[in-house]
């Protein structure tokens, strides 16, 4: 196979990735074969899941909405993936046209490919790091920056909680970016779910855990544990589509049916 110019050298493609798992269910063409086999085993299973991953897309670009329509023009998207589809930069700059977006990612398809699309972009950048040391993150100089300037700053969390193993510690890591982010700066997590259809988690965990990002769907105790220190918005943390959809028809009648939990919170 030909490997594309976004690919870096020595990338394994016969081993499939989160990113590019994503980009597939999103209907996007960053992804290969191994990719596309896992995707398919997965949809079998759960034919739902492209419509669960879409739904987490418009989460991101409702949040992202809310949040630049509350004035927030510095954004830091981590596990940003492969920006297709609305990425977080096209969205909020709908709304404030100036606003600065470090994207960060650990898959280096998704880092590449995030450079070569926004090189000629002076207000976002692409930061290869890993969510599961934030210090080594936070000290990276371009999410330093942002920062750094005591501006607030939106974090948003969407679909990448649920790739932190409890080993790993998620709260311990929340705390850690809690402490970094300035005075009146906000949190926006969508994660898996436990609830919403507990005879399809332990089959779809199960069929992450052969990829270098096992899943872990958490409870929706869990999932509200992660806002310690912010105040939630309306309507707090409830299903993906509940969450302020455009209009009440959006909501459907099994919202339950896409598992993902979402939220959104204000730093007190």
């Amino acid at each position: 196979m030909r490997r594309p110019p976004w690919v870096p050298e020595g990338m394994d493609l016969d081993r499939p990735a989160a990113a590019r798992v994503y980009d597939y269910y999103l209907g996007g063409s960053h992804n290969f074969a191994a990719d596309r086999e896992m995707a398919r085993k997965a949809i079998k299973m759960w034919p739902d899941l492209p419509h669960i991953m879409r739904a987490n897309r418009a989460f991101l670009r409702r949040s992202v909405t809310f949040l630049a329509e509350q004035g927030f023009t510095r954004f830091l998207d981590i596990g940003s993936g492969i920006p297709t589809f609305g990425a977080v930069h096209e969205v909020a700059r709908e709304i404030q046209p100036d606003s600065r977006v470090v994207y960060v990612d650990k898959d280096p398809v998704a880092v590449a490919h995030s450079r070569l699309l926004l090189q000629d972009d002076p207000l976002s950048t692409v930061v290869d790091a890993d969510l599961t040391n934030p210090a080594d993150l936070l000290a990276r100089p371009e999410v330093a920056e942002l920062l750094g300037a005591g501006e607030p700053v939106a974090l948003l969390l969407v679909a990448v909680l649920h790739f932190v193993t409890d080993e790993q510690d998620p709260e311990d890591i929340m705390r850690t970016l809690r402490a970094a982010l300035p005075p009146g700066s906000a949190l926006a997590i969508c994660h898996a779910s436990l609830e919403g259809r507990p005879d399809q988690a332990e089959t779809h965990q199960d069929l992450y855990n052969r990829t270098p990002t096992p899943l872990t769907m958490r409870s929706v105790e869990r999932i509200t544990g992660f806002f310690d220190g912010f105040e939630l918005v309306e309507p707090g943390v409830v299903y993906l589509p509940q969450w302020r959809p455009d209009e009440p028809t959006a909501v459907g009648e099994h919202p339950e049916r896409m598992v993902g939990l979402a939220g959104v919170g204000l730093l007190t």
